[in-house]
């Protein structure tokens, strides 16, 4: 199958993978979504650093963001866009000309093939086999599960937060100006 050269991408909800590939003597990523697969003349990490740039961010920032959050130090699962799910886990060291990054969103099962290969089911029936042991697919999709669960936590409180703000009763609000400015005016008698 030819792939579709494709200049520039973003990582989007129908992204699944992107995996590094020689193309004669540069590394290119071969991108594979849902119903598609193209080929980049960019690494599988720049796309990422781009796609974090893309919805708002920066790669830094996100790394920064996540350790901040869960404690990872290596290997860190990325939030590309929270809001619309798409978060994205390595390999290996995302450094590593060998790392692929897959999206959590997409995968559906996996199992071991050998110890140094599992192979993964994806939600739209697809198996692929990736270079990493099954225990670290295990560990790597705990991992980003459980950053996305603290960070939903965190937008959902806030979304709470801000409807409790904006619907509370009119009453409370007069009686905390009443308040304010009772101790104004005690303030200004001093």
């Amino acid at each position: 199958m030819k792939l579709k050269q494709i200049e520039e991408y973003e990582v989007n909800p129908f992204t699944m993978f992107i995996k590094p590939i020689a193309y004669g003597s540069k590394i290119y990523s071969e991108i594979f979504e849902v119903e598609d697969e193209f080929l980049s003349p960019f690494k599988p990490l720049d796309i990422i650093r781009n796609s974090c740039e893309y919805y708002g961010s920066d790669y830094n920032g996100r790394r920064h963001g996540t350790k901040q959050l869960v404690g990872y130090a290596h290997k860190i699962p990325i939030a590309i866009d929270p809001t619309n799910r798409i978060f994205f886990f390595p390999t290996t060291s995302p450094n590593s000309q060998e790392c692929i990054w897959i999206s959590h969103e997409h995968v559906k099962d996996y199992n071991r093939v050998s110890p140094q290969e599992t192979q993964i089911l994806f939600n739209n029936n697809q198996t692929y086999k990736f270079p990493i042991s099954c225990s670290s697919i295990i560990s790597q999709l705990e991992r980003t599960a459980y950053l996305r669960t603290k960070l939903m936590q965190r937008i959902e409180y806030n979304e709470k937060k801000s409807f409790y703000l904006l619907q509370r009763p009119k009453a409370m609000e007069a009686s905390e100006d009443s308040y304010q400015y009772g101790k104004q005016r005690v303030k200004n008698k001093l």
